[in-house]
């Protein structure tokens, strides 16, 4: 009898054990920080106009999530569906179109397009989805080269531009306001007594978020859902481009989706962490793609 007990107690200490060593992927948490599903998510999502997906660029199984979310949205909204993403430019949409449209492969696109590094692994996916189910996808982000000049300079600089190159840019003047979530968080980073130089790279991060926002509204149609892939720092908090989307069209329904990573395996939510409309939690010792 004994000997069964001990059998019985074993069995069940081995069940925990299996059990305690689980591993989750990721977490979603709402934006009154109670946990949530995938579907409960897309079923929420569905009924926005805008959503704002941010990201940490090297992160496998973020990438994995914002294709699941697409597809998601997809089967939901079909062909009232577009994409848009930071990772193309303004000034690369008539490649990006062909490639689209299928009048050039990807190779050729690569050669006409200013791709990230991690096109192929992490951005690809994405458009090759929107390619097979014939969907918008928009270039929306200011061309680095003005952003540079920004940064060196002035948003001053920008004035001097022929017409022909800002259209590439959001219109002028862009109103750069420190209230806005994140901007001031920028300057700290900044290297004491930096002064102008520390302005110009917040001004440099405003026109990308004003403009990624305006190439936004300028491609969004009534009944559309326009679902945007961003850095995290692009829209967590509710600042840049959520900002700039509020600023221009104050009615207008944006869902913000923001990441953060834990060192514990329950993925919890970061007790400093600032709520957006879902938060999405990963390891951070999750695979990162460079």
């Amino acid at each position: 009898m004994i000997k069964k007990s001990l059998l019985l107690l074993s069995s069940v200490l081995f069940t925990y054990a299996i059990s305690a060593q689980d591993l989750k992927a990721y977490q979603l948490y709402n934006k009154n920080n109670q946990a949530t599903t995938f579907q409960e998510m897309i079923k929420s999502l569905s009924d926005y106009d805008v959503v704002l997906f941010g990201e940490h660029h090297n992160n496998s199984i973020v990438h994995w999530l914002e294709l699941k979310t697409e597809k998601a949205l997809y089967a939901l909204k079909g062909d009232k569906l577009i994409l848009g993403a930071e990772m193309f430019e303004r000034d690369n949409q008539e490649a990006l179109d062909k490639y689209l449209e299928g009048a050039i492969d990807a190779k050729e696109f690569a050669k006409e397009a200013r791709l990230w590094p991690n096109h192929n692994t992490d951005y690809k996916p994405l458009v090759d989805f929107a390619k097979e189910n014939k969907l918008k996808f928009i270039a929306t982000n200011v061309p680095r080269r003005y952003a540079s000049m920004v940064a060196k300079g002035s948003l001053d600089t920008l004035n001097i531009l022929p017409e022909d190159e800002k259209k590439f840019i959001a219109k002028l003047p862009i109103k750069v306001d420190m209230a806005t979530p994140g901007y001031k968080e920028m300057i700290t980073m900044m290297p004491e007594h930096s002064g102008d130089r520390a302005m110009n790279f917040v001004a440099a991060q405003a026109i990308k978020d004003a403009t990624m926002a305006e190439s936004i509204l300028d491609n969004l149609k009534r009944k559309q859902l326009l679902l945007h892939f961003e850095g995290d720092y692009h829209s967590k908090e509710y600042g840049g481009i959520y900002w700039y989307l509020k600023a221009a069209k104050k009615k207008l329904k944006v869902a913000v989706i923001s990441i953060f990573e834990s060192d514990n395996d329950d993925l919890p939510m970061p007790d400093d962490a600032v709520l957006t409309d879902f938060n999405l939690v990963v390891p951070a010792d999750i695979t990162k793609t460079y």
